[in-house]
């Protein structure tokens, strides 16, 4: 057990879980996971959450910040910190070792970089005094607050409003932040080429289907979920409401949502070079070797 705490990212389809899975099993580790939808209770299919493959050699691996809100729930950057900080100290207080795991960038950015961000409350006077500004306004105005490296946060007024206030509120309470545990980071990125990845895209697009992710969107509409909510989920939840809701048919789900995700993998990429071209170091390991190789690899560099 070392001060280390190992992440294991790439993007979509690249064969993260199990790596991590066989090293926790190696390295007598625990998973804490990095993807900003599998949080969500009932959303199995659509966000991979591949349970089974935290169940390896008969042994299950502990895993965390999987299954811990209904779908529909409000779940950002501040409480995946929160939620981070206590599984880390829970699982190091035990001597194990932790297991960063997944694709979301700015999560794993959140924790390496250790992001200043307070719980914000809402703020109607704010909100009120905001109704004069256009969206561009309040987009120019938010830019001078943060970077806007994805569109998240601008493609609603909600939102919009909600990511200003947030701001607007850090400015006020600069003392009310989380404080990130001090360690080495270790970031392992999996890596395939450009063909083999749309591949893998396609094929695990289809079990999905196959295993009933429709089905799935079906029942969390039928649940109650709101609409609206599933399609903010994006990609998979996104294109089956919409598929559902008779707006498109089949093959044209399937063709639209193929193209998204190929996009989203490539959205992937480009967060991760930005994240080395900032001197944060990833460590690339080709996809296409045994498993045992990828965690040779990895292995030595815990070392």
């Amino acid at each position: 057990m070392t001060n280390k705490l190992l992440t294991i990212t790439g993007p979509t389809a690249c064969g993260k879980t199990s790596l991590a899975a066989e090293l926790a099993f190696q390295l007598g580790g625990e998973i804490i996971s990095a993807d900003s939808r599998q949080v969500f209770r009932g959303m199995d299919i659509g966000t991979g959450k591949d349970l089974a493959d935290y169940h390896i050699h008969e042994v299950d691996i502990p895993y965390h910040l999987i299954d811990i809100h209904d779908a529909g729930y409000e779940y950002n950057v501040y409480q995946f910190q929160n939620d981070y900080i206590r599984a880390y100290n829970d699982i190091v207080s035990r001597g194990k070792q932790p297991i960063l795991c997944g694709g979301t960038g700015m999560y794993i950015e959140a924790v390496v970089k250790g992001y200043q961000l307070a719980d914000a409350p809402v703020d109607m006077d704010f909100r009120k005094r905001m109704e004069a500004y256009t969206d561009e306004e309040l987009t120019a105005r938010l830019a001078g607050y943060i970077k806007l490296h994805n569109h998240t946060d601008t493609e609603d007024r909600d939102r919009l409003l909600r990511a200003l206030e947030i701001q607007e509120y850090h400015i006020q309470h600069p003392d009310e932040y989380p404080h990130m545990p001090e360690v080495e980071h270790v970031i392992v990125g999996v890596s395939f080429p450009r063909e083999i990845v749309v591949e893998r895209i396609g094929i695990r697009l289809r079990q999905r289907l196959e295993e009933g992710m429709i089905e799935e969107v079906k029942g969390l509409l039928d649940s109650g979920v709101p609409e609206h909510r599933l399609l903010r989920y994006g990609l998979e939840y996104r294109h089956v409401t919409n598929y559902l809701k008779g707006e498109c048919g089949y093959e044209e789900m399937y063709r639209d949502l193929y193209t998204d995700i190929r996009r989203f993998a490539k959205r992937q990429m480009t967060w991760f070079r930005r994240m080395e071209r900032q001197g944060i170091a990833i460590h690339w390991i080709d996809g296409t070797l045994p498993l045992a190789d990828k965690v040779a690899a990895v292995e030595a560099l815990m070392k």
